[in-house]
Parts: C-alpha cells; sequence; structure tokens
C-alpha cells in the first residue's frame, strides 16, 4: 500500500512533535503535550508559547512543565477525535500528549495569563 502526499505529510508533522528520546520528558502543564527538556528549550511549547514563552527559557521550562504525568495519548487526527475532546486537547497540534499532569503552574504565571485574558485550568486529574 502506498500514502498519498498528505498522509506522509501528516506523518512528518507528528515527527516534529514527539519526543526526540524517552530521557527527561517533560508535561506542559497548560496543554499536556510531551517532549523533552531540550524540544522545549528549542522550540518552546507548540500550542501554548505564545503565553508561556518557554523557548530558550530554562526557568520557565521547568516552571510551566512537569516530569510527572500519568498516561499517554498519541494525538494524531485533533479535530475529530473523541479522545482529544474528552482530554481538552481538541484543535491542538498533532503529537504525544499526558493524560493527566502532576502540579499546577506557578501562581505568577496564572496571573500573567489572566492579564492577557487566558483562562488556566490544572491539568492535575489528582486535584
Amino acid at each position: 500500500e502506498t500514502r498519498g502526499p498528505t498522509e506522509d505529510h501528516s506523518l512528518l508533522t507528528i515527527m516534529e512533535v514527539v519526543p526526540k528520546d524517552l530521557n527527561n520528558i517533560r508535561a506542559c502543564m497548560m496543554c499536556s503535550i510531551l517532549k523533552n527538556t531540550d524540544q522545549f528549550m528549542e522550540d518552546g511549547c507548540d500550542n501554548c508559547d505564545q503565553w508561556l514563552n518557554l523557548r530558550n527559557n530554562k526557568e520557565r521550562v521547568y516552571d510551566c512543565t512537569s516530569p510527572n504525568y500519568e498516561g499517554m495519548i498519541a494525538l494524531t487526527n485533533p479535530d475529530d477525535s473523541w479522545v482529544a475532546r474528552w482530554q481538552r486537547i481538541r484543535g491542538l497540534v498533532r503529537g504525544m500528549y499526558a493524560i493527566s499532569v502532576n502540579g499546577k503552574l506557578p501562581a505568577y504565571i496564572q496571573r500573567e495569563l489572566e492579564r492577557q485574558g487566558i483562562k488556566y485550568k490544572s491539568r492535575d486529574l489528582g486535584i
């Protein structure tokens, strides 16, 4: 079976945001995408960087991501997936996502988001 150009492009897009290795995996506390620390440093968060400003900011990466998370979801069809709707990740970029992210954003970042009109809801199912 051969793949069409759209399927090849989708696979390449997914591979760009999948963690490059399984060491130092962290989850964004705002959207729950999983990447390794270096990927967050180099690219920021593919969904949230316009608000969180993680790119090239180690302190922000450690403040806004967590190494403690539960489960993984491979999101390949973000607009049509019932799992994406259930996990509140519908419409986000394709990639790997945590089911639950332990912890929450620091208060100073929550205040920054509030000033920008962004409503933050913790991804920690244990809270």
